[in-house]
């Protein structure tokens, strides 16, 4: 069976849509999502979901092995942030190559790197009158949005559309691609 861990710092819809997608698969298995934001909604969804969450601050990921040691007892085939807004550390990068991944809602590597997240980006998108944008899967380095790209999907923009119509555009990419794109990579 294959072992996946999620990491989420906000509503955690991505982690609801990738929890559907495999809830019949008894192949994969949620081991654990982890969050950074002690009110996150994703928390609520978890309970509900009956998915084990656990909590942590900085100090316990970038500061301590806590949370590294913590990833080393899951050994998950698979780590996903979806929806997490830390940079990963080196040292994560290092213990589990080629296993963490990300979802960046732009076509990397345009909109990425540090403070490029959420409707930060949208607004971007739009101020720059972007004709098309999509989302980015990628494999996480030490750096933001940097990895190797996995896989990206398009949406074309008008005029009219807002940053609240892109993200409703990039969210039903997301939500369509991400899960997929995780079990191609858990076959491989």
């Amino acid at each position: 069976m294959k072992q996946l861990v999620l990491f989420a710092s906000g509503s955690g819809s991505n982690v609801e849509n990738i929890f559907q997608y495999f809830k019949n698969d008894s192949n994969v298995n949620i081991q654990c999502v982890l969050t950074n934001n002690k009110d996150a909604k994703v928390i609520e969804r978890c309970q509900r979901l009956k998915i084990p969450v656990l909590y942590f601050n900085r100090m316990a990921f970038s500061k301590t092995e806590i949370v590294l040691n913590t990833l080393k007892a899951f050994n998950p085939d698979l780590i996903v942030l979806a929806g997490f807004l830390w940079k990963i550390p080196e040292s994560f990068v290092h213990a589990f190559p080629n296993k963490i991944i990300n979802i960046h809602p732009a076509l990397l590597p345009k909109y990425g790197g540090k403070g490029m997240y959420g409707a930060h980006v949208h607004h971007a998108v739009k101020e720059n009158n972007e004709t098309e944008t999509g989302i980015t899967i990628h494999y996480v380095n030490e750096y933001y949005d940097d990895g190797a790209i996995i896989h990206q999907a398009k949406t074309t923009l008008t005029v009219e559309d807002t940053p609240n119509s892109i993200a409703e555009k990039v969210h039903s990419l997301e939500y369509e691609f991400f899960p997929k794109v995780i079990a191609d990579i858990l076959l491989k």
